[in-house]
């Protein structure tokens, strides 16, 4: 018996939510709640909110609570876009000359915006580093003084100059994503062939990787040869040109549907040469398969193996050669099962009854939003509370009863 991808991820995820929410998993553990409510429960749960949703639980049916989570996540949508809409109306940047003539930027940014300067400013501080050193070692080597070093503060003034200067000399468009966004590496043709072989492995900036990461990126990338002379000299340079041209890519695409290791599907893959390109192997569809990044550099740099059987079907195999199955084996099970479970839980002190995991709901209406009014934190409406004619449920932090009293959680 398996499970479906999709089903299986989700057990992961709720695992993992489990780890830090320990009164729904003992609840869960003990058999006081199903499943299917701790489930919902943990796509909204957090350790501060986690004793009254365990209540709502406890008190509800399972489509009682999967109403309430989705009330509850409802909320918090609003609740994040009105928090999103009141940071976006607040940006501001303020530009203004000081009494000495100075000029004074301050302003307030969006998360994402501020990340994106900080990163340009730490480019253009590294860049102007870089070139303050060489001064400083050439002024060494000429027998000058060096400069007196900046202060962070003014390094980060350097930097914002530099920032200017540059976008009024490239101009402000920001060209293609492509263009703005890529990773360039020069190594050379024997190195992609034999890793074993000398040669340079490097990035634009100088920084040295490894020739199998080098081949990991070739596998899928833009590729410009370049000829150079015994001294190093540049002689000829070739057009930039596809690794994978881009209907192939749509075919690949098309027959692979994600990442083709066992138990991964991830849409967002790279094109991997079962036989590298450089060795000789050609850029088909049948030498061809798609890897996620991680599987991709599993591949490459960490020692499994994949190859294409005579029938068309990947094999995939561990760094030590043992076959990777596409489904694991399944767990053992005892011969008596229900004797074994049994046993199980009169170890744990555990006695689950037929009435174990049965909600206190009494077959009253359930009223969502007085519910996410009482419940959610983030509520930002309130109700006057009904007369008590109309039914009842008693809320506290983390017990909900199904009964009599105000106010009408169920109705």
């Amino acid at each position: 018996m398996g499970l479906d991808l999709g089903a299986a991820r989700e057990r992961v995820r709720v695992a993992r939510a489990l780890g830090t929410l320990p009164l729904l998993a003992q609840a869960l553990a003990r058999g006081e709640l199903s499943y299917a409510k701790v489930r919902a429960l943990t796509r909204v749960a957090t350790p501060e909110t986690e004793a009254r949703l365990l209540g709502v639980g406890r008190a509800g049916t399972a489509a009682h609570v999967e109403r309430i989570v989705r009330g509850w996540r409802c909320v918090d949508r609003q609740a994040e876009a009105r928090e999103a809409k009141r940071r976006h109306a607040s940006r501001a940047l303020h530009v203004y000359q000081d009494e000495d003539g100075m000029v004074v930027v301050r302003g307030r940014l969006e998360p994402e915006v501020g990340a994106l300067l900080m990163q340009a400013l730490a480019a253009a501080r590294e860049s102007l580093y870089q070139r303050a050193r060489g001064r400083a070692g050439a002024a060494a080597g000429s027998g000058g003084v060096s400069a007196e070093t900046s202060t962070v503060a003014q390094q980060r003034a350097d930097a914002l100059v530099l920032l200017a200067e540059t976008a009024l000399h490239h101009g402000l468009d920001p060209g293609a994503p492509g263009e703005r966004y890529q990773v360039v590496v020069h190594v050379d043709a024997q190195v992609l062939a034999d890793p074993e072989q000398p040669g340079q492995s490097v990035l634009e900036d100088g920084a040295c990787i490894s020739a199998e990461t080098s081949r990991r990126l070739a596998c899928d990338a833009s590729r410009v040869v370049m000829r150079h002379d015994d001294e190093g000299r540049l002689l000829e340079i070739g057009a930039r040109t596809r690794t994978i041209p881009p209907a192939l890519r749509r075919a690949l695409h098309h027959r692979d549907q994600g990442c083709r290791f066992p138990g991964c599907g991830l849409r967002f893959t790279q094109g991997h040469h079962l036989r590298h390109w450089a060795h000789g192997g050609p850029t088909t569809l049948s030498n061809l398969a798609l890897l996620c990044r991680r599987h991709h550099r599993a591949v490459h740099e960490e020692g499994y193996q994949v190859a294409r059987g005579s029938d068309g079907t990947l094999q995939f195999r561990r760094p030590d050669g043992r076959p990777l199955p596409e489904v694991p084996a399944p767990a053992a099970v005892p011969g008596d099962p229900i004797k074994a479970l049994r046993a199980c839980h009169d170890s744990q002190g555990l006695r689950v009854t037929a009435r174990t995991g049965c909600p206190g709901w009494l077959g009253e209406r359930l009223n969502v939003g007085w519910a996410i009014d009482v419940l959610h934190p983030l509520a930002q409406r309130s109700r006057p509370c009904p007369s008590s004619e109309q039914g009842s449920a008693v809320a506290s932090p983390s017990v909900i009863t199904l009964g009599a009293g105000p106010p009408p959680i169920l109705e």
